[in-house]
């Protein structure tokens, strides 16, 4: 395959998962489908996860080493712009003065749906204080561009619920949103498993965010690394370009030039 990598602030990745670290019974099933995984960014939720704010706890990053990983601080859990906003300023301070970070502010707590004006005011604010932002957002196009404009690194749209394994929705506003975008378009929330993540990146999307869909299944290892193919997978296929969809049939082998 060409050389193709995933450009997000400046920095380059070769694999187009990200995953999180939730969920997950223990540290060692935790370290294991990451590494099945194959991902390079592996997000973190600050308010749920011991990175060192408690000393006498087991510590995430024993087990997802920050000079083997890059780590992505999310502010999962926060309902307003101004606890995300000193979510990530935690984050950074715990991880050395760490800027890149994922913003997402919940606006009801049964969907878990993104609060918009409130993501941007947030993203905004995180922007103005030199944070690198990737934004959990809701499928919409418009809003999608609101937040490039503010200066985000890059949109995370939801293919469905957190958690809830639905997979991707609503297609076309996906595909807008990729077709509309001048930074990387996440699929952040909502896959379910490795035809999800597939056919997110065989729309065009530059990578693919996913917790739940590892953690939650009977055998995460082995759905992790089913997703790694699978978004490798997507991403070939949308590099080499599907056929067009046609009404009726088209003979593998034509009848012109035939020999008799």
């Amino acid at each position: 395959m060409r050389q193709d990598k995933l450009i997000v602030a400046g920095r380059e990745f070769r694999s187009r998962l990200v995953v999180g670290t939730g969920k997950y019974p223990d540290l060692e099933l935790t370290q294991r489908a990451v590494r099945a995984s194959g991902a390079e960014i592996i997000t973190v939720a600050i308010r749920r996860s011991n990175i060192g704010q408690n000393p006498h706890e087991p510590n995430l990053l024993d087990v997802i080493p920050p000079d083997e990983f890059t780590l992505l601080p999310n502010t999962a859990g926060c309902f307003n712009a101004q606890d995300a906003v000193r979510t990530c300023q935690l984050a950074r301070e715990l991880l050395d003065g760490h800027d890149l970070v994922k913003l997402e502010v919940l606006g009801d707590a049964r969907t878990l749906y993104p609060d918009i004006p409130a993501t941007l005011e947030a993203a905004k604010r995180l922007v103005a204080d030199g944070f690198h932002v990737m934004v959990y957002t809701n499928d919409d196009p418009v809003a999608a561009r609101r937040l490039e404009e503010l200066g985000c690194v890059a949109v995370m749209p939801l293919a469905a619920p957190i958690g809830s394994g639905l997979g991707i929705q609503n297609r076309y506003n996906i595909l807008t949103i990729v077709e509309n975008a001048g930074i990387p378009v996440l699929v952040d929330a909502g896959v379910g498993t490795a035809s999800d993540a597939a056919i997110a990146m065989e729309l065009g999307c530059d990578g693919v965010l996913m917790n739940t869909a590892i953690a939650g299944a009977k055998d995460p290892v082995l759905m992790a690394s089913a997703m790694r193919q699978a978004v490798a997978a997507g991403r070939e296929a949308f590099l080499a370009g599907r056929i067009q969809k046609k009404r009726f049939a088209e003979a593998s082998s034509p009848l012109e030039g035939r020999f008799f």
